[in-house]
């Protein structure tokens, strides 16, 4: 739903009625992952994806029953059903989507979710799963009426009952906690080895963190691939002639200072990024001496494999172990050949990717059989 916020808050804003549609679960080859969101507004307007075109139609036409019924749905698409080939979903994936009603007093606590949300503040909507199953009848006692909103100090909204509010609450805090969205299940009074209910808890976490260090030309391109992958980018270099606004138009902050110290003074948790360009020893010694002592998930560092072995020299003089110097990605980025600051910022960003999702960096189709998505 982050993709579309905008638009949601627009049609939020207007008073018009609208049908969010969000990818819950996903098996096999799905081609869009757990929360992609489409949204159908009253008037026919479409905004986002849930599967990158194969189910669009059929989904929009769902959404415009929930419109005209005011009522959530959840259904299944995939190759074995009897329509997989009507609706397009031939990839071999399978994914379940819920639909809900907004806009005009239904989802009364989206506009606080979205603002949440455009403010970097972590929050995450509960919903319950009506007619889990995708055909069945459903059962009014299997899931629970409402919507919960959830952040790190509380909740608003209720399942039902105050026992199983306590207990979804909990759970869903730690999704939030770890930036996850997924369908868990909880007795009706909360019991934890119980199933009864499956709730769907869809986290809006702050977008992860990009620290690009010097503002060189292979900066600005990063800087642009980053933000265009949903990064809070911050751009550092020591040199205010570099770092300015017109070379990073992208870039959501630019810091002039040192690069360690801008690194110093910078929250760093597991799903921040540090790129180091910078590649002169006075900028990179002391800066990766702290960068590789963070929680970090990906430090690289730019530079031929002579510079990287007198970095690596001068990191073990100042006392850096082997540990902590097996957590440096350099010469950075993947092997495509890259030449210009744009391709390599790909190469570079592609790396990234491949190690969030346990990605090989090959050829897919040098690995046929394998699934394309884990």
């Amino acid at each position: 739903m982050r993709d579309i916020a905008q638009g949601l808050s627009s049609w939020s804003a207007s008073g018009k009625r609208f049908a969010v549609a969000t990818v819950v679960r996903t098996w096999k080859s799905a081609p869009r992952q757990a929360g992609s969101s489409l949204a159908v507004a009253e008037d026919g307007e479409v905004i986002g994806s849930v599967s990158g075109g194969c189910v669009e139609g059929a989904v929009y036409e769902l959404a415009s029953e929930v419109l005209e019924s005011g009522e959530p749905a959840l259904v299944t698409y995939g190759v074995s059903d009897d329509d997989a080939l009507a609706v397009g979903l031939t990839c071999g994936g399978i994914i379940e989507i819920l639909v809900r009603p907004a806009g005009a007093g239904r989802f009364p606590g989206l506009p606080g979710v979205l603002a949440a949300m455009d403010a970097g503040r972590p929050v995450a909507v509960v919903s319950p799963l009506p007619d889990e199953g995708g055909g069945a009848e459903p059962d009014p006692t299997a899931a629970p009426a409402g919507q919960m909103i959830v952040t790190p100090s509380g909740a608003q909204g209720t399942l039902g009952g105050p026992r199983l509010d306590a207990a979804v609450v909990e759970r869903a805090q730690g999704l939030l906690a770890q930036g996850s969205t997924g369908v868990m299940r909880v007795g009706r009074a909360g019991e934890e080895r119980r199933d009864d209910v499956a709730v769907f808890v869809e986290s809006f976490a702050p977008p992860p963190r990009l620290l690009v260090f010097g503002a060189i030309d292979f900066a600005s391109a990063v800087a642009r691939i980053g933000k265009f992958l949903g990064y809070h980018v911050t751009v550092c270099d020591a040199r205010p002639v570099f770092a300015t606004r017109r070379r990073f138009p992208d870039a959501d902050e630019l810091v002039v200072d040192w690069p360690h110290r801008c690194l110093e003074s910078t929250e760093v948790d597991d799903n921040t990024v540090i790129c180091v360009l910078t590649h002169d020893p006075k900028f990179d010694v002391p800066l990766l001496q702290r960068a590789l002592r963070t929680p970090a998930r990906y430090i690289g560092a730019m530079g031929s494999r002579r510079t990287h072995e007198d970095r690596l020299r001068r990191l073990r003089e100042e006392g850096m172990t082997e540990a902590e110097l097996s957590r440096l990605s350099a010469p950075i980025g993947l092997d495509l050949g890259a030449r210009t600051p744009e391709e390599t910022a790909v190469a570079i960003m592609a790396e990234v990717i491949a190690l969030r999702w346990g990605g090989t960096g090959r050829r897919l189709v040098e690995m046929t059989p394998l699934p394309i998505h884990r």
